[in-house]
């Protein structure tokens, strides 16, 4: 077991970066397939698992260019992507399955990877879209979801973060309102929730 020993300090002064959450950027980043307008996002961490949604994003028709430190995304004709291999190297890919099914009615999702803190099923993302009217069938390895998304009550017998993102970001351009209870609060649902507001969404 490590041991950290910390001994009283002089007074602490300085400054530092303070760089943009990668939890808030990559929702964000899914939420650019909702609309075929331009999505500026200013600033944006250059790790790699906004590279590998990047790539995703890419082979869902949207287009990722660099502006200055952020990012500018434009999918004037998504589609489901047919390339697998993105999907399965991070749990995040499966954020693009609220907006695509919310745009084109369709979306394929690989079962997501990326996770090593043991078994972290998608099962409350996929009865988020149900209770919104999508059809889930599964595949080996994968699932599609089909339908045209109309609001509903979703009730999430855990509050989790990625199944509200999806839920929101569905509810978004589904007809009538949603709303979704015992929802997770975590600062990144509301920097999420100001985004589509800031894209139209009520």
């Amino acid at each position: 077991m490590a041991v950290f020993q910390v001994d009283k300090s002089p007074p602490l002064r300085g400054e530092t970066i303070i760089h943009p959450a990668k939890n808030a950027v990559l929702p964000i980043l899914a939420a650019s397939l909702l609309t075929a307008e331009p999505l500026r996002i200013p600033q944006v961490p250059p790790l790699t698992d906004v590279h590998t949604l990047c790539e995703l994003l890419r082979s869902c028709g949207c287009d990722v260019g660099n502006e200055g430190s952020g990012l500018v995304l434009c999918t004037r004709e998504p589609c489901v992507p047919l390339n697998d291999e993105p999907m399965r190297r991070m749990r995040a890919s499966v954020l693009i399955m609220g907006p695509l099914l919310a745009r084109i009615g369709q979306a394929r999702i690989s079962l997501p990877g990326g996770c090593a803190i043991g078994q972290r099923p998608i099962d409350l993302h996929i009865k988020g879209m149900q209770a919104l009217g999508a059809q889930v069938a599964q595949r080996p390895g994968y699932l599609e979801l089909s339908g045209s998304l109309r609001g509903g009550s979703v009730y999430l017998d855990t509050p989790s973060v990625g199944a509200t993102e999806n839920i929101m970001m569905a509810a978004a351009l589904a007809h009538g309102i949603t709303r979704i209870e015992n929802a997770a609060k975590e600062p990144e649902i509301v920097d999420l929730a100001q985004c589509l507001n800031a894209m139209g969404a009520k």
